[in-house]
């Protein structure tokens, strides 16, 4: 197998609840490594190029505005089948049917607001994952 790397990001509410490290711990403690980290402001731009394939749906302002709302911690994470590995670590993107034991499962829940605010993302695929990184990492 090759190492995969992947993007996570650590969204507003999870920098906001001081859960970075936990969220960081749960990836290390999985044996995955941190290959790059930075804390950071997204601008609209860098957000709407990150989600562009969600243009035009009901919930693309306001997932622009939540992540805008706060500052975003990006980590380039590397390891065999990373990507598979960290959406199942993170969990069900619904906090409130994410299993016990996954980052949202145990940390998140539903706040009834316009956005799903989830705590984490993770690339979806390895050509996501090439597409995100270059836009966050360079």
């Amino acid at each position: 197998m090759t190492v995969e790397e992947t993007l996570v990001l650590v969204k507003p509410d999870g920098v906001a609840r001081n859960l970075t490290g936990e969220i960081l711990r749960r990836i290390e403690a999985k044996g995955y490594a941190l290959v790059d980290i930075r804390m950071l402001q997204p601008e609209r731009e860098l957000l709407a190029r990150h989600y562009a394939e969600h243009e035009g749906k009901p919930f693309y302002e306001p997932l622009l505005e939540f992540m805008q709302s706060g500052p975003v911690v990006a980590m380039r994470v590397a390891g065999e089948r990373v990507i598979e590995g960290f959406r199942s670590l993170a969990g069900a993107t619904d906090p409130t049917v994410a299993a016990p034991g996954t980052i949202r499962g145990d940390l998140g829940r539903d706040w009834g607001l316009r956005v799903q605010q989830n705590l984490v993302h993770g690339s979806d695929s390895p050509e996501s994952a090439a597409r995100e990184l270059a836009l966050w990492f360079g």
